[in-house]
């Protein structure tokens, strides 16, 4: 039933606060009616007795106590969607914001999902090609996977997730449909713009959702902007049965709003000031990805989070790790040393790639490939500590090696620039040829077979132009 309130009790930043006022539900949507000016949009988000707080998504600027209407509609925050939202661009609050029109409503949908049984939830298989190497070979995306980047001020994340949405696609192509559902979250209007011109000149836009909230808009629309894109992810995965990535990018930006929404409430802080259920609510949108038994498609996640001072037991990292399945942490020194994608192999992992790779979904030699060079670049970094104390001539014949393999290993697998997109197997027969830069005697965790199939020094010496003698 539709009830409408005269007159406000209370405005206090991005909440309005009204008294005795009965059977109202958490979540329900709200319109706030002001004369000779366009109505707003809200939803409760706290009840005490009669009285309630209700959060404003244009922000309360201009709101009067005394003449403000407010309706509740009796129902939660919705979502119109259909198949035309590919190849459109939205608000933080899912209104069309590209010039081209309306989008025809096929139905409407609550924002924060609905319950779902896990018991009929099935486990992620098959793997999503990006064309970076460092992700595909050593921490392989599975599809119905949340596995984040861990980044920080400066580095190159949104090139990268940009990289990401260009070339990603599914591995087995049997009529599958493969689509992107991008959600930029307290971005700037010129990374916003950036965003978008890219996908647009790759060709790419008709397989892409864009839900963008910017740095300037109210941070209530921040903390809506990735419950409708994952909405939209939902319906178009387990409707139209489509294997859907969705890119969230700033969380860090997300969780601060939460911090100065809870702040807004007089909510008592938890670490750093951010909420108590900051892990609570994290989850509520990291674990809407997955696969449904009897249905096809899958909903994949890579949120993307600036860890403050590069801290990764900073809230938002740690939780994050919690809940998600691996990591995969940009490494500033990478950076400072021009490689991109400056991905640290050593603290990322994932947690679900032992059962989406080999034989059946990429190469059966992939996981023994992984596990030996995750150990041969674990020992270049033992070399490079050895060489810091005692000076790199000084070095034994097996350290200059591995000092060798890892510059090698840097320069050509790690780094590949913006635009390559590199196949699964270019990637994995360019690792092998990295390992053959090594004595085999070092390669301790390939088998006999696996050395004789893919080590040929000769080769890996004239591709790196390397002298092994």
């Amino acid at each position: 039933m539709i009830k409408q309130y005269v007159g406000l009790d209370e405005i206090h930043g991005p909440l309005i606060f009204l008294d005795n006022v009965k059977d109202v539900g958490f979540e329900e949507m709200v319109e706030l009616q002001v004369e000779g000016k366009p109505s707003r949009y809200g939803r409760v988000v706290h009840i005490d007795g009669d009285r309630i707080a209700i959060q404003v998504f244009e922000g309360t600027n201009d709101l009067s106590l005394n003449n403000t209407r407010t309706r509740l509609s009796g129902r939660a925050v919705e979502i119109g969607l259909s198949k035309e939202i590919l190849g459109r661009v939205f608000n933080g609050s899912g209104q069309p914001i590209d010039g081209l029109g309306d989008v025809f409503i096929d139905e409407y949908r609550q924002i924060n999902g609905f319950p779902l049984n896990p018991v009929s939830r099935m486990y992620p298989r098959n793997f999503i090609q990006t064309g970076v190497s460092s992700i595909d070979a050593l921490t392989t995306l599975i599809r119905g996977q949340k596995l984040p980047i861990f980044s920080g001020a400066g580095l190159p994340h949104n090139e990268l997730a940009v990289q990401i949405v260009k070339h990603a696609k599914i591995a087995e192509e049997k009529g599958e449909q493969f689509g992107v559902v991008f959600a930029a979250m307290g971005v700037k209007h010129d990374v916003a713009n950036y965003f978008k011109t890219q996908f647009l000149e790759a060709g790419v836009m008709h397989r892409v959702v864009m839900y963008v909230n910017v740095s300037n808009e109210p941070i209530i629309e921040r903390i809506l902007t990735p419950r409708f894109a994952l909405s939209a992810a939902e319906y178009l995965a387990f409707t139209h049965h489509m294997h859907i990535l969705v890119i969230m990018t700033d969380m860090t930006t997300y969780c601060e709003a939460l911090r100065e929404f809870s702040s807004s409430k007089g909510e008592i802080p938890g670490r750093k000031g951010y909420p108590g259920y900051l892990y609570s609510d994290l989850a509520s949108l990291y674990e809407r990805a997955g696969l449904i038994k009897n249905i096809e498609g899958s909903v994949t996640q890579i949120p993307i989070l600036t860890m403050p001072n590069d801290d990764i037991t900073h809230p938002i990292p740690d939780l994050t790790g919690y809940i998600t399945e691996g990591q995969i942490v940009l490494s500033r020194d990478l950076h400072q040393a021009g490689i991109y994608p400056p991905v640290g192999i050593l603290p990322s992992l994932s947690r679900l790639m032992k059962d989406g790779i080999g034989e059946g979904f990429t190469r059966e030699d992939h996981d023994k490939l992984t596990n030996q060079l995750f150990a041969s670049y674990a020992k270049v970094q033992d070399a490079k500590d050895l060489a810091s104390v005692i000076g790199e001539d000084e070095l034994s014949t097996y350290d200059q090696a591995h000092l060798v393999f890892g510059r090698m290993f840097e320069k050509h697998f790690l780094s590949q620039g913006f635009e390559s997109n590199r196949s699964i197997d270019e990637t994995l027969d360019l690792g092998w040829d990295l390992l053959s830069l090594l004595p085999k005697d070092s390669l301790e965790r390939l088998n006999k077979e696996s050395i004789e199939a893919f080590y040929h020094p000769n080769k890996a010496s004239e591709r790196f132009q390397v002298n092994l003698t």
